[in-house]
């Protein structure tokens, strides 16, 4: 075992080394051949198309189509976040697959990685998660597992897409498909978060503060953390149908950040609507992102014998994150932003065995095949007890890059991203920063937003440039 602080040798070196090249990337995300599969599956506002009953019930019997058996009916596992429209989702889906032939497991409630971990053990043929994931309780979507518990490919999706052009036809009564629930679920899924931890190591101990987004890991991660021997105080556990991901959870850091400094507790841990992101805190009330999280995995497992290959992250990573890396002499591979992208490199490409984006996806293969926030969060406390420092040590070891980030509403992210008055602006900025910073400006992929950052330890510029750069936005945006 690797000793305690002083053999760490905590990173508080300064910026002032040159940062080698840096780069501009429009990002084109997705398969611009497909009308519905976005970078996430498919997702919008509940009540329009694609997100209505009407199309999800097609949905459903395109995806029993695609999936259908000669020897037997496919066999499919849905789950859901905790949003009120969950409940229409889920009865329109299962009509769609049913009539296809298709036998459905309901698993209600229940964390994105969780689905794609069940979907696995009980060889199911797909996995269906009812979740839009960090957006707000009137936005839903569908995702998809394969047997495997990977996010589906390209090809399935687009034989997915070809079946929706084609009009409904129910197979023979006899055929139909049936319904059932698995009762132990929560209980199977539980145990798995706990075997990620090596017997050999107790994590009991920790006093931390839990916020659940009120969203799908409600009733799990409490238990997770306090069957572990932790003290937990558990915020944001009480979902209406409404209240997910308001206001809480791991895209409003500021409130763990309260919870955190008001419970004296060591570290806060806060997760999305669907358990597959997680952002921590330290007791000092500093942010503990995907990309720290991503530094403090790599190096417990580089210390430890587990770490395979290269380590891969996207175009949004920190270069801070890849400079304390490279000093570790752990190489990082980019892709573009979206889990999917990092579960390729990871598990098709075999690159490597961790991988992570800033926004809190982090990817261990050594025991999930998806981005699993409590897992995250689990072996990170692993890594805190296996050196013996706090969570704030280790964030400065990590040695990140100051970054301002912004967003700005647009009906065409992608054309506005691509617009010559933005790629003016981000050629000046750039020529003017040197290889003192990085700007990247590219469409989400999963709500109708232009995603800016800006990269550099100085202050003026960063803040300069992103003020300048929303004031372009929005006049390029008003001519498209």
């Amino acid at each position: 075992m690797t000793a305690p602080e002083e053999r760490i040798k905590l990173n508080d070196a300064s910026y002032n080394n040159s940062w080698g090249s840096f780069f501009i990337r429009f990002d084109n995300l997705g398969d611009p051949n497909m009308k519905y599969f976005g970078t996430d599956g498919i997702r919008g506002k509940v009540g329009e198309k694609p997100i209505n009953p009407q199309f999800v019930l097609r949905l459903g019997w395109a995806i029993g189509h695609v999936f259908r058996r000669e020897d037997r009916h496919a066999r499919v596992l849905i789950g859901k976040d905790t949003r009120l429209s969950g409940y229409i989702l889920e009865s329109a889906l299962q009509a769609g697959l049913a009539a296809a032939g298709a036998d459905i497991t309901l698993l209600g409630p229940m964390p994105t990685p969780a689905i794609a971990y069940l979907t696995r053990t009980f060889s199911m043929d797909v996995g269906v998660v009812i979740s839009a994931s960090h957006n707000p309780y009137m936005d839903n979507g569908i995702k998809l597992f394969s047997t495997a518990g990977i996010k589906l490919d390209d090809n399935l999706e687009r034989a997915i897409e070809k079946q929706l052009a084609k009009e409904i036809q129910m197979v023979a009564s006899p055929d139909l498909g049936r319904a059932a629930r698995i009762m132990d679920a929560r209980g199977r899924y539980i145990e798995f978060c706990k075997s990620t931890i090596p017997r050999e190591l107790d994590i009991s101990g920790f006093k931390l503060v839990l916020d659940c987004a009120n969203g799908a890991t409600y009733s799990i991660a409490p238990r997770v953390f306090s069957e572990l021997g932790m003290r937990v105080k558990v915020i944001n556990r009480e979902p209406d149908g409404i209240n997910i991901n308001h206001n809480c959870g791991s895209t409003h850091p500021a409130t763990i950040l309260a919870a955190t400094r008001r419970e004296k507790a060591a570290l806060g841990i806060a997760f999305d609507g669907d358990g597959d992101r997680v952002i921590m805190c330290d007791a000092k009330g500093h942010i503990v992102d995907g990309d720290i999280i991503t530094y403090i995995l790599a190096r417990y497992m580089r210390d430890t014998g587990m770490l395979k290959g290269e380590v891969v992250g996207t175009i949004m990573s920190n270069y801070g994150l890849e400079r304390s890396l490279n000093e570790l002499g752990i190489k990082m591979k980019r892709v573009p932003v979206g889990d999917r992208y990092i579960i390729s490199e990871l598990i098709e490409k075999e690159t490597g065995n961790l991988g992570g984006e800033s926004s809190g996806h982090v990817v261990c293969t050594r025991h999930t095949t998806t981005g699993d926030g409590m897992v995250a969060a689990l072996q990170t406390l692993a890594a805190l007890k296996h050196y013996g420092v706090s969570l704030q040590q280790m964030t400065r070891a990590a040695g990140l890059i100051p970054v301002e980030r912004a967003d700005f509403a647009s009906s065409h992210p992608k054309r506005l991203a691509q617009s010559e008055a933005m790629r003016s602006a981000i050629r000046r900025w750039q020529s003017e920063m040197g290889e003192e910073g990085r700007i990247l400006v590219r469409p989400s992929g999963t709500e109708p937003l232009l995603r800016m950052m800006v990269e550099t330890t100085n202050t003026r510029l960063r803040t300069g440039i992103i003020a300048d750069l929303k004031k372009v936005a929005a006049k390029a945006n008003a001519r498209l």
